[in-house]
C-alpha cells in the first residue's frame, strides 16, 4: 500500500537528486534542506454569528541569502505545514532561476473561504497578519496572492501592516490593487510566463504549436 503523498518529502527528494547531479557542496546542500523559519499561529476571530472560531495559519521562510523572502498566501481547507514548506522551497528556486534578489517564502490559513463572509475573511486576514507582523516587511518577507487570495486581501494586509508601523508601506505586499501601488499586468503575469516558457520549449523541440491541441 502506497503512503500518503507528502509534498515536503517530494521536494526534498528533488533537491537531493539535483544536488547529486551538479555535485553541490555538502554544506550548502544541508543548509538548503532546512527552512530558515516555520511559524504556526492560532488565529481567533469573531464570526458573524458572534461566536469565536480559531483558525490555524502558517508562514514559512525557506532561505533569505539572496534577499528578502517572497511568496504567496493561500486560503484552503487542505493547507498543511508540509505543503507550505515545500512551496517556500520552490519559491527560493524560482527567484534564483530568474536571478532576482529574493528568497523563498509561503503562507497559508486552513479555512474554507467560500463558507466565510467578506467581513469574516477580512477579520481572518488582519488577525493572521497581526500574528506574523514581526516577521514580514519590505526588507524581510513580502507576501503575495495565491490560492483563494486576491488584491483585496493584499490591500487588507498592507493596511494592517501600515497601521502597525504608523505610515503607508506599499512594498509590504505585491499583487495589491493598482490604486494603492499595484502593478499593471499583475493579474495575467503568471499566464504570460507560461506562454513564453511554452513557446521557448516548443522552439527548442522544433514543435509547431499551431498543430497542437
Amino acid at each position: 500500500m502506497r503512503g500518503e503523498f507528502n509534498p515536503w518529502q517530494m521536494t526534498l527528494s528533488q533537491l537531493d537528486e539535483v544536488a547529486r547531479e551538479i555535485n553541490l557542496d555538502q554544506g550548502i546542500h544541508q543548509i538548503l534542506r532546512y527552512p530558515k523559519r516555520c511559524l504556526t499561529v492560532s488565529i481567533p476571530i469573531q464570526m458573524d454569528n458572534g461566536k469565536i472560531k480559531v483558525f490555524t495559519g502558517f508562514r514559512v521562510q525557506h532561505n533569505v541569502t539572496r534577499g528578502p523572502a517572497k511568496g504567496g498566501i493561500r486560503y484552503h481547507p487542505s493547507v498543511t505545514l508540509d505543503e507550505i514548506k515545500a512551496l517556500a522551497m520552490l519559491m527560493t528556486w524560482k527567484c534564483a532561476v530568474v536571478n532576482i534578489p529574493y528568497g523563498g517564502a509561503k503562507g497559508g490559513i486552513v479555512c474554507e473561504p467560500r463558507k466565510l463572509s467578506l467581513k469574516e475573511v477580512e477579520r481572518l486576514t488582519r488577525r493572521y497578519i497581526s500574528e506574523i507582523i514581526s516577521f514580514i516587511g519590505p526588507e524581510r518577507d513580502i507576501p503575495a496572492p495565491d490560492v483563494n487570495t486576491n488584491p483585496q486581501v493584499m490591500a487588507w494586509i498592507m493596511d494592517t501592516y501600515s497601521m502597525d508601523v504608523g505610515y503607508s508601506v506599499p512594498g509590504v505586499v505585491t499583487g495589491k490593487p493598482i490604486s494603492i501601488g499595484g502593478s499593471l499586468g499583475r493579474n495575467t503575469a503568471t499566464a504570460r510566463g507560461v506562454m513564453f516558457s511554452l513557446m521557448n520549449a516548443a522552439k527548442k523541440l522544433k514543435l509547431d504549436l499551431f498543430e497542437k491541441t
